[in-house]
């Protein structure tokens, strides 16, 4: 499988998917026709708009997820997790989409789209508006993603609970592995390696361990750990 995972489309500086462009084309090399999957959001026509509008800038021609048979990628994009999943489900699409990257198709994710990627989303920050049939996702990785992960701010006055928090609940009633991958960070997946790209470290959280601060570069080591 090849996957590329983006914890977050926007970051702080840049626009919209400026900051992972990189990545992006050297990800999808020659592949050209990106089956986008914009079921995270309300409007799915904007949405598609949205991205067909920015790929075309990288000479990527966005095509309907409808499409995903003919297409070289496909790209599921960030917003409400639970409405993404359910979406999924409801559209028989997860088992597609999970059975051709698993035959070789090149599968981005950002966000609610990189959430999926892992055995759950369990791991989402999001609300949950609407009710998928099963927490269950695609399972292309062993391990479950924190996107956006934010570190606690010892100076801060809120006092409601931090990711750090949230995430050791996670694991009071789940055994996953879970990585928190900071905004500008993102996953890579090749030839059964994984690789933390960007400038900032990701934080791995184990069940019943102090978390570990894990840097750029292959992570495989830390993720198999027992």
């Amino acid at each position: 499988m090849r996957l590329l995972l983006i914890s977050s489309s926007t970051v702080h500086g840049y626009g919209y998917l400026d900051q992972s462009e990189p990545e992006i084309r050297a990800f999808l090399g020659t592949n050209r026709r990106v089956a986008f999957v914009p079921f995270a959001a309300h409007d799915h026509a904007a949405y598609t708009t949205k991205m067909r509008e920015r790929l075309s800038r990288m000479d990527l021609e966005v095509v309907p997820i409808d499409e995903i048979d003919h297409a070289d990628a496909v790209f599921a994009g960030g917003g409400n997790t639970f409405r993404l999943l359910k979406t999924l489900y409801d559209r028989d699409l997860l088992g597609v989409i999970r059975d051709l990257v698993r035959q070789g198709l090149p599968y981005l994710g950002s966000s609610a789209g990189t959430v999926i990627a892992g055995p759950t989303m369990r791991t989402t920050n999001d609300m949950p508006i609407v009710y998928p049939p099963s927490f269950d996702s695609l399972g292309l990785v062993g391990f479950q993603i924190n996107p956006h992960y934010l570190d606690a701010d010892p100076l801060s006055t809120h006092k409601g609970e931090t990711r750090d928090d949230r995430i050791r609940e996670f694991h009071e009633e789940n055994l996953a592995l879970v990585v928190g991958l900071r905004e500008g960070s993102c996953l890579r997946v090749e030839d059964g390696v994984t690789t933390l790209l960007g400038e900032k470290t990701a934080r791995v959280f184990r069940r019943g361990r102090e978390a570990v601060e894990v840097e750029p570069g292959d992570i495989d080591r830390y993720l198999s750990e027992s």
